[in-house]
């Protein structure tokens, strides 16, 4: 394949990240960590865990079954119109595979965060070896712990209906990543006990190569959305290089440069568009840009709850009455910029005990639940407002449940401790293989 140069990087993100059309669809990954309820500290094994779903057969609304490095499952639903297709999707499938995976004794958490078992890596391909090689390299054991212990609900939404309705829905997204931190935050506990953080998910993937997880808006200088991709995916290091075409061989982890670098000359061979693919997939921003806004910073929740998010970011970007209060809310949090680092970070350790992030939040929630009926989803309208008034208009988040932690002594006696600080760069305790 031919040798990319750096107005190439930016041709393709310009025409396959930034693709425009009139917004509607709606998708929703949801990630799980799998548990077994008699051996509550014990991993599950990828074998035992693809054998109780049988991954061969397809499930009855379409959705796509994935696993992450540390064993989580994946179900990914296609982009369907609104989010009450989107909804019917995916709740199909996650109760076709949590009843396969209950008979066999196994069940889906609810935790963004691992409470109490050691990162382990179980998927074996070079890509993940390569990726935690880099990790290691850069002493970041966060990253260990964010590839194998972390779980979260990715909300897909479509770019928008032209340049300047893209541009408008890209800020929007990144204003409304503070909220949606804090109104979903679920990741309190960590190795058995508090860590002081509402969503600690959020900040270990905050404290893991900035270069690869900040923000893509961070700041006053806001360039067009396609700049600032490319800008990004320039900038970052290169995680790794495959020395064959398909990927299967030998990796080289960890080069040393970044891709401006890569393309401009340095490295072992010349850079591919197959090259910039991939590394495009090891950027991990809050809001990614793949043809469609992947919303990466919520937190996994329990069963009940995981369609939450979705309808109220749906809402909230694709009704105009909704959506322009969102833009206003989120301008009176944020100011006439983009959230800046504090902000993101203050929403990850106080959630909605912030009062300024809580006011944006309900002012959302109560939009979002004036919207959905207007988009044919009334029964989500009813479950955003059930979440509020248990949660959201009272200061709280799932985070705030205090569930009991298991383990094989009463791992909630550590429950009145401070754990330890998740952005401190330090290998994780019980020693993680």
């Amino acid at each position: 394949m031919a040798r990319i140069t750096t107005d190439d990087v930016h041709d393709y993100i310009n025409g396959v990240c930034f693709k425009t059309g009139p917004p509607g669809k709606v998708g929703v990954e949801t990630e799980w960590l799998v548990t077994d309820p008699a051996q509550p500290t014990a991993g599950v094994s990828l074998d035992r865990l693809s054998g109780a779903l049988d991954t061969t057969t397809a499930l009855p609304g379409g959705s796509r079954v994935t696993f992450e490095p540390g064993g989580q499952l994946e179900l990914s639903s296609p982009a369907l119109p609104g989010p009450a297709r989107a909804h019917e999707a995916l709740a199909a499938d996650l109760d076709h595979a949590a009843k396969n995976l209950a008979e066999a004794g196994l069940r889906l958490s609810g935790a963004a965060l691992d409470p109490v078992r050691p990162p382990r890596r179980q998927l074996r391909s070079p890509r993940y070896a390569a990726m935690e090689r880099f990790f290691t390299n850069h002493r970041q054991p966060s990253g260990r712990t964010m590839m194998c212990s972390t779980a979260s609900v990715q909300v897909c939404l479509d770019t928008g209906a032209d340049t300047a309705d893209l541009r408008a829905r890209w800020e929007l997204a990144h204003r409304l990543g503070p909220p949606l931190v804090a109104a979903f935050a679920n990741s309190a506990h960590w190795r058995g006990r508090p860590t002081g953080w509402k969503s600690t998910r959020w900040v270990i993937w905050a404290a893991t190569d900035a270069s690869r997880t900040r923000p893509v808006l961070d700041g006053v200088h806001r360039p067009d959305p396609a700049t600032a991709w490319a800008e990004y995916a320039l900038a970052a290091r290169v995680m790794a290089i495959p020395q064959t075409p398909d990927g299967d061989g030998r990796w080289t982890a960890d080069p040393g440069f970044t891709f401006a670098e890569w393309v401009d000359g340095r490295g072992p061979r010349a850079a591919t568009l197959d090259d910039l693919e991939f590394h495009l997939s090891t950027l991990f921003p809050p809001v990614r840009p793949r043809g469609w806004w992947e919303l990466r910073m919520i937190d996994a929740l329990p069963h009940r709850w995981w369609p939450v998010p979705m309808a109220l970011a749906a809402a909230l970007l694709d009704d105009p009455v909704a959506r322009s209060t969102a833009e206003e809310a989120t301008e009176r949090l944020c100011g006439p910029g983009v959230p800046d680092p504090r902000l993101w970070l203050r929403s990850a350790q106080r959630g909605m005990a912030d009062p300024a992030v809580a006011e944006c939040a309900i002012a959302c929630f109560d939009a979002a639940v004036r919207a959905l009926p207007r988009m044919g989803a009334a029964h989500l309208a009813s479950l955003l407002d059930d979440y509020a008034d248990r949660y959201t208009r009272r200061g709280l988040s799932p985070a705030d449940d205090g569930p009991r932690i298991p383990g094989p002594r009463d791992a909630g006696t550590g429950a009145s401790r401070t754990g330890p600080d998740p952005t401190h760069h330090s290998e994780p305790s019980g020693g993680a293989r």
